[in-house]
């Protein structure tokens, strides 16, 4: 018999955040680790997006998951939510602009900038690419890795990003656009280097074609099979992305999964699907803006 990851699937009920995440851990036989001292949660906080728009994750989607580790693990556990610089984006700015100094204050916990902590280089194969990265030691220590991600579908090579592209977040040197030659190639690599424990997608608010409250919390132990889950609810052919394909032929989990809680079908047909029509629009409006900032900056 062959095993297959499992994935969960809950509703959130009631706006009650805390309850569907403990319910998505359950249904996978999840357990917080009672001995974890050192705790790492790295949040989707891309951009300087607020979390109503459905690009990054929900701060009361984190304070609730501390809130449950606290309760199921140690009430003195050291959190820390984390996030590197990119080359749009500083987390300076971005701490504060999505509200996570203010959650701060009410959970207790710690925020951190990878691009400013110490790492150690590792070097990552994939395929006959050779990789040279850096591992934050944060990550490296840590007890309990949770990797908290969104549905979110992409305009480059990668289609669509989730727990694998999350991950990628995590590589602290802050221009991240000099790896985009290869970009599926590094997700997997980075995400070689740096394992995570736990999956856990905020779907309560997601965007596509529009922003819509799909009240989904998903889970599992497998990047590899959520993020297939995800790419089907959200109309996008797994085969077709490039960097789920490698990081199974790498080892890091399985495109093959065993789906629990609510059917599928029921978040498949009520997530805001981006039609190809909708994509060519989308992509022309990013062009014009990019030659209005162009003209404006006095570029040709």
């Amino acid at each position: 018999m062959i095993y297959m990851s499992r994935v969960s699937l809950v509703k959130v009920q009631n706006n009650d955040i805390s309850n569907a995440i403990e319910k998505a851990m359950e249904l996978i036989d999840y357990d917080v680790r009672r001995d974890a001292r050192n705790v790492v949660i790295k949040a989707n906080m891309c951009y300087y997006w607020d979390y109503s728009t459905g690009q990054t994750t929900d701060p009361k989607f984190v304070g609730a998951l501390i809130d449950v580790i606290r309760r199921t693990a140690s009430p003195s556990a050291r959190i820390s939510v984390v996030e590197s610089d990119a080359s749009a984006m500083r987390c300076k700015h971005v701490f504060k602009f999505l509200s996570y100094e203010k959650l701060r204050e009410e959970h207790d916990f710690d925020i951190v900038n990878l691009s400013e902590e110490e790492s150690d280089p590792v070097d990552v194969s994939i395929g006959n690419l050779q990789f040279r990265l850096f591992v934050p030691r944060i990550i490296k220590n840590a007890d309990l890795r949770l990797n908290v991600t969104k549905i979110k579908y992409s305009l480059d090579s990668v289609k669509l990003t989730c727990a694998l592209k999350n991950v990628f977040g995590c590589n602290p040197y802050p221009n991240k656009y000099k790896y985009h030659q290869y970009l599926n190639e590094t997700i997997v690599a980075v995400n070689k280097a740096m394992k995570f424990d736990l999956c856990l997608v905020d779907g309560n608010i997601v965007v596509g074609s529009g922003v819509r409250k799909l009240g989904l919390v998903m889970a599992s132990e497998d990047p590899v099979a959520i993020d297939t889950a995800a790419a089907k609810i959200a109309g996008v052919n797994p085969k077709s992305v490039k960097y789920l394909k490698i990081a199974a032929k790498e080892g890091l989990g399985s495109m093959s999964y065993d789906k629990v809680g609510e059917p599928i079908g029921y978040f498949e047909k009520r997530y805001p699907r981006r039609t190809a029509t909708k994509k060519l629009l989308n992509q022309a409006a990013n062009v014009v803006t990019l030659l209005k900032l162009g003209r404006r900056l006095g570029i040709e």
